[in-house]
């Protein structure tokens, strides 16, 4: 892989490299994104025991949930922009280093602010990798976007999905703690080593735009700025605000739902595999959350993004709902819990891929990085949810806001974005 890189680096502007060099970027990328997917993915084991230990309500503690996925989404188009100014290779080291740094705060931590401030700096680290990783993927691969974005933000998806039981026995055995401290140091070290290995294509070295006719791919590159005056993009953040919600709702709460709904803790067995229903569902989730991105992207890249959408949203609305009526028995836990996942994770393939064929590749870090910050603004509803399922005592009531809102973006998909990015394109294409 090093011969390769040095390859392509000595490549002159306007020399194709070969698929396996793009291919070979584009597994950089995925590895860097396993690394960070823990940060987010793995908050859930350890909400239980720092309540347990300090004794503060939930809420409180999943704020900082809420502040990670705030900094690791609202600062990625400042990190898009020195991707697009500078290269990858920059961000993606201190983001390596902010991350271990992060849990290393947190491993320290006896307030509340000290978690929020680890999982702050953790959050700034996570989203230079995760923005970087993405937007290089989506110019690496103008003639398969939706796949390329799709496998990438898989990293993320599913990275954490081998750790599962790892986290939460070295949490048991060694206590919150120390895995907060070895496993935010082994993998901030191991993201720093793969970001000597990252480089942007430059002119010439990839193929062109590729024509189909289910695929609107604007021949323009839109400055960040007028990206923001553009009222479909405003539409698009809407869109991935309400469907984004749901699923961080469920990645932060999975465990105390589980609990709540007096689960967590019972033995499923599927295929001739025994755990936890908790255990179990988390293991399931974050590999659907990872095969849903590329396969959903591959998808759109034939029938297209909107058609898309109005498929997986729609899916996600029942699932959400499904989970709400039949969730508390153990096995239907696991199963649709499951499904939630792998109707929700595509919107992290979807979007990128929808607002690159809307504005153009040559800002396309920035630019997908703009949209993305949709998902901290999604982050900003889960501590609403808590706060709701305290007051009630039950969560019937976030269940069914979430269903209802994929719902709408599924019918928004089909019915307004799909028309009106049609004649967005065509006239920037003019």
């Amino acid at each position: 892989m090093t011969d390769m890189v040095q390859s392509a680096a000595a490549a002159p502007s306007g020399a194709r490299v070969s698929d396996a060099y793009r291919w070979a970027q584009l597994a950089i990328g995925v590895g860097a994104m396993v690394m960070i997917a823990n940060y987010q993915y793995g908050w859930t084991f350890f909400v239980p025991d720092i309540q347990k230990t300090f004794g503060w309500d939930r809420a409180s503690i999943q704020w900082a949930f809420t502040l990670f996925v705030l900094f690791e989404t609202w600062l990625v188009p400042v990190e898009g922009w020195f991707v697009d100014k500078y290269g990858p290779r920059i961000v993606v080291l201190v983001g390596g280093v902010l991350c271990a740094i992060g849990w290393a705060i947190n491993a320290q931590a006896t307030t509340l602010n000290g978690y929020y401030l680890g999982m702050i700096i953790a959050g700034i680290g996570a989203g230079g990798v995760y923005g970087t990783c993405v937007g290089n993927a989506l110019k690496w691969f103008p003639d398969k976007r939706g796949l390329a974005a799709g496998i990438t933000a898989a990293g993320f998806g599913a990275g954490s999905a081998l750790t599962v039981a790892p986290i939460q026995a070295m949490i048991k055995d060694s206590g919150f703690q120390a895995t907060f401290l070895y496993f935010g140091l082994g993998q901030g070290i191991i993201i720093c080593i793969l970001a000597f290995f990252l480089l942007s294509p430059k002119a010439g070295q990839v193929p062109n735009v590729v024509a189909n006719a289910n695929l609107l791919q604007t021949r323009r590159n839109y400055q960040p700025t007028e990206v923001l005056r553009q009222p479909i993009f405003w539409l698009m953040y809407f869109m991935f605000v309400i469907v984004g919600a749901g699923g961080l709702m469920v990645t932060a709460n999975l465990k105390p739902i589980a609990a709540d709904w007096k689960v967590d803790n019972v033995p499923v067995t599927l295929m001739a595999v025994t755990m936890t229903a908790v255990t179990f569902a988390a293991t399931i989730d974050r590999v659907l959350n990872g095969l849903t991105r590329p396969f959903f992207g591959w998808i759109s890249d034939m029938i297209g993004r909107e058609n898309t959408m109005f498929i997986a949203f729609g899916m996600e609305g029942f699932g959400i709902w499904m989970l709400y009526l039949w969730g508390h028995d153990p096995i239907w836990f696991v199963l649709l819990s499951g499904f939630v996942f792998f109707a929700w994770g595509e919107i992290y393939s979807l979007f990128p891929s929808t607002c690159t064929d809307t504005f153009g590749a040559k800002f396309a870090t920035t630019n997908a990085g703009l949209l993305y910050t949709a998902k901290g603004t999604a982050a900003l509803l889960v501590p609403i949810a808590n706060y709701m399922q305290q007051s009630s005592g039950t969560w019937d009531s976030v269940f069914i806001i979430a269903a209802g809102a994929n719902i709408l973006a599924s019918l928004l998909a089909i019915a307004v974005l799909k028309p009106w990015r049609k004649v967005v394109v065509a006239k920037s294409t003019v």
